[in-house]
């Protein structure tokens, strides 16, 4: 693995997001605070319901905290993505972001390479045939050549899956945010995509942000957060005993 740099892209200061009200009022997060670098794949863990999910959507630019700050970098700049106007917020996610969803978000009338030029065109990265290769280059990485030109309605729970990790990961973004990337697949399929990501971080400098459930996922990440009753803690990648 090579060294992680020693400044953070990302900073999340104090985060606090409650959910309901009264005496159903729950805090999903209490003041949690962690950092991100360059180069880095980092995984989120913790029972359902312990807030992984909000944490990765506070810290993505897609759910506003309560209290607390998003500190992230944007052109060399640390800024503040919850001080920013949503139309601010909407481009720095176009130009920096990649998400992989639990439900896919595929779009229904685009085929798997369209899905993935959509992106690329929208951001300004790549457009006509540079899109095309660029496109064709990712789905023959996670092995969807043969499905390109198939739409989502034509294929598998784990293929979708795929074209929406190809979608994340086309554009070469400075951070990617993954929930549960590898449930629907197999783990063949599943060790694939985390070596991507792992490339992505490692080979491409992306600060990289996996929650699941999945403990096989560990041997590939650099770091283990831990998150339970709203609070987050560091734990060893290899357990004790082991």
């Amino acid at each position: 693995m090579p060294a992680i740099a020693t400044t953070p892209t990302l900073k999340g200061i104090r985060l606090t997001r409650t959910y309901g009200d009264g005496a159903k009022r729950r805090a999903a997060l209490k003041h949690v605070s962690l950092d991100l670098f360059p180069g880095q794949i980092a995984l989120l863990m913790g029972p359902s319901g312990s807030g992984k999910s909000t944490l990765l959507a506070v810290l993505s630019g897609l759910l506003e905290p309560d209290e607390g700050q998003v500190l992230a970098d944007d052109g060399g700049e640390l800024r503040d993505v919850w001080s920013m106007t949503p139309k601010q917020r909407e481009a720095y996610r176009l130009r920096t972001t990649g998400f992989i969803f639990q439900g896919f978000n595929l779009f229904p009338a685009f085929t798997a390479r369209q899905q993935l030029e959509i992106v690329l065109n929208w951001g300004g990265y790549a457009r006509g045939g540079d899109a095309r290769r660029q496109a064709d280059d990712m789905l023959d990485r996670l092995g969807l050549q043969p499905n390109k030109h198939k739409k989502p309605a034509q294929l598998s729970g784990g293929e979708k899956q795929r074209v929406a990790i190809g979608r994340a990961l086309v554009k070469n973004p400075s951070f990617v945010f993954a929930d549960e990337p590898t449930s629907a697949l197999d783990w063949e399929n599943g060790q694939k995509v985390m070596e991507l990501l792992r490339d992505g971080a490692h080979e491409r400098g992306a600060s990289i942000l996996v929650v699941s459930h999945d403990h096989r996922l560990l041997p590939y990440v650099d770091v283990y957060y831990h998150l339970e009753d709203g609070l987050l803690e560091e734990r060893p990648l290899t357990p004790p005993g082991h």
